[in-house]
């Protein structure tokens, strides 16, 4: 695509988030921690103005007729702010990634090499609603050295520009440049296509949102780009699992909040169930106000059940849905899962040893659980990880998305003086 036809908006956020990225790159760990603490502050002082911002924004959606989930994912609660704010604080305490240094494989004589974790550069983040993202993001890019262009959706337009006002406003506190936070407004007319083509200053697209923008993203897009994905993750039921783990996994992976990225829409059962625990089962979820559906076989034995179209074991539902489907064996199971689910969390329930690792080894996705729920969570209370969103690639990173995701490693050849 020609320069010239880029909006003249994307083009300035671009070149200067590319030039405030060469600085940023080598700014010292404790001025990026603080600038990420001062970013949370910002938000915190902001949180009136945010909500006030985001009521315009929903009660805009409700009268063009916006679906329930996108409002759903729109809807910033003081909740979600403070979660985005502990999120921001905890990334500003922690240690900094861009100082792990590894010894490298490649060595030469007289010699020594090194690698060490360093910025991509220029990141585009492109948002379908879920506005408290962007707070998120900033922080994971901030602190890993790469500077961050926000292309949010049109009906999030007054919570994303409310948000990074606060953002830009943090980033300034700190005395980093203005251009490490860069916001392209949806009204000024620019199109993903016009952001995700300027590989000449991106170095990393990250799309998140309903897998429509994610394929669009993939599409247009001539910078590398890291998927997200969310829904229709599989349980795999063995004849000797748990009908009470097999419920409560289910449940669980639906409590994430705004947006369920792990759960459990489509779930396996061996043939030699016991019908009784299927009905137990149903009416169990039924009663938490999930929506049964199943595949031909269980519709004709159970009426009561809605049946689950072709297309539906492939795509995620985004809703308490649960489609349940009878497969032969653990080979059958893993090899629909293979073909069916959308690749980053998969589950089994299960008593044997032998079962669990076969499901872990042969299930083709970037994450199995074996007698546990995949609930995702960006901000866990055990280990050093926050997590902006998983990721079914196999290309530049898989599985969780996390500080480690936004760097890259350069090779350092440190020579001892002799020729």
């Amino acid at each position: 695509m020609d320069v010239f036809d880029h909006s003249p908006e994307t083009i300035a956020s671009t070149k200067r988030a590319y030039a405030a990225s060469l600085k940023l790159g080598i700014t010292k760990g404790i001025d990026r921690s603080r600038a990420v603490l001062a970013m949370a502050e910002a938000i915190k002082r902001s949180f009136d103005d945010i909500l006030e911002a985001n009521t315009l924004d929903l009660e805009a959606s409700r009268e063009m007729a916006i679906p329930d989930l996108i409002l759903d994912w729109l809807k910033l609660t003081p909740k979600r702010l403070e979660a985005a704010v502990d999120i921001l604080q905890r990334l500003g305490e922690l240690s900094d990634p861009l100082r792990r240094v590894r010894s490298a494989d490649y060595q030469l004589e007289d010699s020594q090499t090194y690698t060490q974790l360093t910025p991509l550069g220029v990141i585009a983040f492109i948002y379908e609603a879920f506005p408290e993202l962007a707070a998120i993001a900033a922080g994971l890019c901030i602190k890993t050295g790469n500077c961050l262009i926000l292309k949010g959706s049109t009906e999030a337009s007054h919570s994303n520009a409310a948000i990074a006002e606060a953002l830009q406003a943090g980033i300034a506190d700190a005395g980093l440049s203005s251009g490490c936070i860069e916001l392209i407004q949806t009204e000024h007319g620019a199109s993903i296509r016009d952001l995700v083509s300027q590989d000449q200053y991106l170095n990393l697209v990250i799309p998140y949102g309903r897998s429509s923008l994610i394929q669009q993203v993939v599409r247009q897009s001539t910078a590398p780009v890291l998927k997200s994905t969310m829904g229709n993750c599989y349980l795999y039921w063995s004849l000797n699992g748990s009908l009470e783990m097999v419920r409560w996994i289910i449940v669980d992976s639906h409590c994430s909040q705004p947006d369920p990225v792990n759960a459990i829409e489509k779930v396996l059962i061996h043939r030699q169930a016991m019908p009784s625990s299927l009905v137990t089962l149903w009416n169990s979820l039924q009663e938490k106000g999930f929506e049964i559906k199943g595949d031909a076989e269980l519709v004709e034995a159970f009426p009561q059940l809605q049946l689950a179209k072709d297309e539906e074991w492939e795509s995620a539902y985004l809703t308490k849905t649960i489609a349940f489907k009878l497969v032969d064996s653990l080979e059958g199971a893993i090899a629909w899962i293979n073909q069916y689910s959308s690749g980053h969390a998969d589950c089994i329930v299960t008593e044997s040893y032998q079962e669990s690792r076969q499901f872990a080894l042969g299930v083709n996705s970037a994450s199995s659980y074996i007698n546990s729920s995949p609930r995702f969570t960006r901000n866990p209370a055990r280990g050093d990880g926050v997590f902006l969103g998983m990721s079914n690639q196999k290309g530049h990173r898989r599985g969780f998305i996390s500080l480690e995701s936004l760097t890259t490693v350069k090779h350092i050849v440190q020579g001892n003086g002799r020729f």
